[in-house]
């Protein structure tokens, strides 16, 4: 749990970056980049990989491009299910998708890894 609660909470201060960087995406507020980083995470976890394998023909194809498709359309996904979250455009969410990617990898590598519990057995 304490793992989904620091990833949930580390994308959605990379939404408000993101949201601060970008002039094509609106988030109205904390509350809203929360609920963007879950629908984000939840979105990732089931929809995606169900993208990904009906679309692995053109994948191949081109290469691994079209994975980036499918990301604008989950972030696309997101701002149609969550209210006070607007993205303009495909280009648009193409950098917001980036920028979250970034801003929440270097947030994980300084917040670190929760240490293992192990047994002196």
């Amino acid at each position: 749990m304490g793992k989904f609660f620091t990833k949930t909470i580390a994308t959605a201060v990379a939404v408000l970056i993101a949201a601060y960087l970008l002039t094509g995406v609106t988030v109205a507020d904390s509350f809203t980049a929360i609920m963007v980083a879950v629908v984000l995470g939840l979105l990732n976890n089931f929809i995606k990989p169900i993208l990904v394998i009906l679309t692995i023909p053109i994948t191949i194809f081109t290469l691994g491009i079209f994975l980036l498709f499918i990301n604008v359309f989950i972030i696309q996904l997101a701002a149609k299910i969550v209210p006070g979250f607007m993205v303009d455009g495909w280009w648009t969410a193409l950098f917001f998708s980036f920028l979250v990617t970034l801003v929440t990898s270097v947030l994980e590598s300084l917040i670190g890894k929760p240490e293992s519990k192990q047994s002196n057995y």
